[in-house]
């Protein structure tokens, strides 16, 4: 680290410890202010304890598109998540993952590490104020499928093992940062700033990969408003070097026992997505991008959402058509879209469905389908898993659906199935 950055550094550490010293506090705890629309992530293990280990095996056959016919497919991970609380106001927490894939990520030769967090964090008395340093995966926005108000997205997933959203939030790199936090009864204010640590990411199978989520100076700062129990808010202003201000707001609303909406949206000035695949100086624009949905939950433990998604970055129909002239080009822009975590449509469908108990207890089937009604290609994706205290057993489908050079279309594998083994320890 640079000397010109310790100062940059310093400035959001005293910037957090006003916030902690402000004003007088209410609330139980940093969470108080969550509602949350997406599914509940399933306990891996006895949630007491303080590390949390499993390794996965999954083997498979994925048809294959240009008559290169069908072939095997396989993943092995060891994941581990430890938490420690050292005393009452002091915790650290590292979390990694260790991928090995056939075939093997374009990107990085197998095994591929991601060490997705690493810090330390303290907590005042009533948790009302925190101090936390290191790699954290800070996640903002409460879209399914895309979340254009998360700002900390960009080139943060080593590997690809999955196209449930979910799991790639959780399996992605996080950013090294200073985050101070501090809690009133109803409003939270959150400053973040993650300095500049190397300059493009690496291709290291076993590198930290710093570059990837430290490749320039950024800051954050978050207002979450809670105006009632069902309806809450975050409002959000981020700076990085070389890029103009981005704003995002984000809410979730309890509008009945069963339905939960939510909306996200964000504005900035910057190259349309095309431009930045390409490497072109095509110029800054206004854009705007947002998710809406609504969530439904049945007394038979069904969930079922619907989420309309929008990038005006992205390629509109004509731009799409434009884009199958060239296949070289279609590859870079998908490619950059999927690095980049940001929607390759300029409007897209999402569906999401959870049935936990199926026919029998501790039966989940969870089912996903996106429609890109840019270039009207889609995906399917469905998994069908028996959960165990200590192992899972899954079967997972999926279809990609398109004409040639589309987004679902210009993928080599056109359907797959594999079964998977979890065993938890």
């Amino acid at each position: 680290m640079s000397a010109a950055t310790l100062p940059r550094l310093l400035a959001p550490l005293a910037l957090a410890a006003g916030a902690c010293l402000a004003g007088p506090a209410f609330a139980d705890d940093l969470d108080a202010l969550a509602l949350e629309a997406e599914p509940e992530a399933p306990a891996a293990a006895d949630a007491g304890s303080a590390s949390k280990l499993f390794v996965e095996a999954a083997a498979g056959r994925a048809d294959q598109r240009y008559g290169l016919g069908s072939r095997s497919i396989g993943r092995a991970t060891l994941d581990w998540r430890d938490g420690r609380r050292w005393s009452p106001a002091l915790q650290s927490v590292l979390s990694l993952r260790l991928d090995a894939t056939r075939p093997s990520d374009e990107r990085v030769s197998n095994p591929v590490l991601s060490l997705r967090e690493a810090y330390v964090g303290w907590q005042a008395d009533g948790a009302r104020s925190a101090l936390e340093f290191g790699r954290i995966n800070l996640r903002e926005g409460p879209g399914y499928g895309y979340n254009p108000s998360d700002f900390f997205r960009d080139q943060a997933l080593r590997t690809i093992t999955t196209v449930n959203p979910f799991t790639l939030r959780e399996n992605r790199l996080g950013s090294v940062m200073l985050r101070g936090q501090h809690l009133w009864q109803d409003v939270a204010l959150e400053a973040a700033f993650s300095p500049k640590l190397e300059d493009e990411a690496s291709d290291h199978r076993f590198s930290a990969d710093w570059g990837a989520t430290n490749h320039r100076d950024r800051g954050q700062i978050v207002l979450g408003t809670r105006f009632s129990e069902s309806w809450n808010a975050r409002w959000l202003v981020h700076r990085a070097d070389g890029e103009s201000t981005r704003l995002g707001a984000s809410t979730t609303a309890l509008l009945s026992q069963a339905l939960v909406g939510h909306a996200e949206w964000s504005w900035s000035r910057d190259r349309e997505l095309l431009d930045q695949a390409l490497g072109l100086d095509g110029g800054r624009r206004s854009h705007h991008r947002a998710a809406l949905g609504l969530t439904y939950t049945t007394a038979g433990k069904l969930s079922l959402t619907g989420e309309f998604q929008y990038n005006g970055a992205a390629l509109d129909r004509d731009g799409w058509k434009a884009l199958a002239a060239s296949p070289a080009a279609a590859a870079a822009y998908y490619g950059a879209a999927t690095a980049l975590q940001d929607n390759a449509a300029r409007q897209a469908w999402l569906v999401y469905a959870v049935q936990r108990d199926l026919f029998i207890k501790n039966l989940e089937l969870t089912g996903l389908l996106k429609l890109n009604r840019s270039d009207r290609s889609r995906m399917a994706w469905a998994e069908l898993r028996y959960r165990m205290p200590r192992w899972d057993l899954a079967l997972q489908l999926q279809d990609n659906h398109g004409d040639d050079w589309t987004e679902f279309g210009i993928t080599t594998v056109k359907r797959s199935a594999s079964l998977i083994g979890t065993v938890y320890f």
